[in-house]
């Protein structure tokens, strides 16, 4: 079946616009990126696509003339281009550091021609490429699929409708928390996605999950610069999964290795985008600035794929709630991969909040820049969760709104801190990760102390 991915309107937009230039598709390997753009070439009247992974495709980038690469690609083929209506798909393209280095040429010399390329390991391959076109090529960032692009694909009209009215309604609170718990259950990663769709049991799941994470595994060499940095980046692999917490470098993982070590493989992983390094911030004001001399939280490509390294699948399914779910961890995990998919033209990355003194020390989940303010988010385990941090964070902000994602239903409550400042909070369903903005912007706007 076709999935629903919101990336394929970024390209209808693409395709329509004036001043379209080559678009470079990033992202993890597995994440759909070859499936979105044969979707989207039923557009075109003609398509040629090449893989730069083999050698006969490559090896047509052996010249600086971007017209003669374009007709030798129609020639191997056997492609009949047609005028302002073929589009060029360059898959794997950080194989051949000369093709990224051609993409300028295209808009320069072919501007009816439609160019796309995409790559899994670009940042790797960009350390090769002697003149980067920067500024001459558009980006497009494509991640697991996010819980608004399982809803649209789901095949119920109803609930895509539901899902995106701002606010819910409330009878369909239910029945989207059941399909969150499904999305939380699966992942994003669109070759499970599809088997769980067609056949709605989790059981068939298992292979899939085993030889997608082993193909992370074997690409590991690619990461690395030498046999140590491989023999780290693998035990990083190994028993990143189970860190619960903010993590310290030097000894990561039971481990006798030095923080320079694990800081350069962990580096290479973020690059892959397959475990990705959270840093916190302090600031209360915007911008958010990232505090790289304060510990990190790790962040994984996909949340099934992590439950299935957690053998965690079991435990899912027979839960109801989620909330303390691996220590509260995996529900907080989600959020972050919802909130890291809605940005598709920059390599976003979620901050959370902290404060560290003598006398205490602060934790906000994550927070969000909205505007001219930076909004705190707490993920908490129902309403019993305690807001202690938020709190702070409220007293030393210049504005009194705040969310707690949680299981349940949508609803804003005036509040005072402990410190006697009154605030907003708004109480935001997890499903609704993906719909941050919305709310944000509904709440800021609509709600006043």
């Amino acid at each position: 079946m076709e999935l629903y991915r919101k990336a394929n309107e970024k390209l209808v937009q693409w395709k329509d616009s004036p001043d379209r230039k080559p678009l470079l598709i990033r992202g993890a390997r597995q994440v759909g990126k070859t499936t979105l753009v044969r979707m989207f070439s039923k557009l075109f009247s003609a398509y040629v696509e090449l893989n730069l992974e083999r050698e006969s495709d490559r090896a047509l980038f052996n010249t600086d003339d971007v017209e003669r690469v374009f007709n030798s690609a129609c020639l191997l083929k056997g492609v009949i281009p047609v005028p302002g209506s073929t589009l060029l798909f360059i898959d794997e393209i950080q194989e051949s550091p000369k093709a990224v280095q051609l993409l300028r040429y295209f808009r320069e010399d072919m501007p009816d021609l439609y160019v796309i390329a995409a790559g899994s390991l670009l940042e790797f391959a960009l350390k090769n490429v002697p003149s980067f076109p920067v500024g001459r090529v558009d980006y497009l960032y494509l991640h697991p699929l996010n819980f608004q692009e399982y809803v649209h694909s789901v095949n119920n009209s109803l609930l895509k409708e539901r899902f995106d009215e701002v606010p819910l309604e409330d009878y369909a609170h239910e029945i989207l928390l059941k399909n969150f718990h499904d999305y939380v259950l699966i992942g994003g990663m669109p070759a499970i996605v599809n088997n769980y769709l067609e056949n709605k049991n989790p059981v068939f799941l298992g292979s899939i999950y085993k030889k997608l994470w082993q193909s992370y595994q074997d690409d590991v060499e690619k990461y690395a610069r030498n046999d140590t940095e491989k023999k780290i980046i693998r035990h990083v692999m190994a028993t990143a999964p189970y860190e619960k917490d903010r993590i310290k470098f030097e000894g990561f993982g039971n481990s006798n290795y030095r923080s320079r070590e694990v800081g350069e493989a962990m580096r290479a992983l973020d690059l892959a985008r397959l475990i990705r390094l959270i840093y916190p911030t302090t600031s209360l004001l915007p911008p958010i600035v990232t505090d790289f001399k304060k510990r990190p939280r790790l962040q994984f490509l996909d949340t099934g794929m992590l439950n299935q390294i957690l053998n965690l699948q079991v435990e899912i399914i027979k839960l109801k709630e989620l909330d303390n779910l691996y220590h509260g961890k995996i529900i907080q995990h989600i959020i972050g991969q919802e909130f890291i998919s809605i940005f598709d033209e920059e390599n976003y990355k979620p901050h959370f909040w902290v404060r560290e003194s003598k006398d205490s020390n602060a934790e906000v989940d994550y927070v969000f820049h909205y505007e001219n303010i930076i909004i705190p988010i707490e993920v908490k385990a129902g309403k019993q969760g305690t807001l202690k941090s938020l709190h702070q964070f409220i007293n030393n902000s210049n504005h009194p709104y705040a969310v707690r994602m949680f299981s349940g239903r949508f609803s804003v409550e005036k509040h005072v801190t402990i410190s006697g400042k009154p605030y907003l909070l708004m109480n935001l369903p997890y499903y609704f990760g993906t719909k941050i903005r919305e709310y944000i912007r509904y709440f800021v706007e609509n709600f006043k102390l």
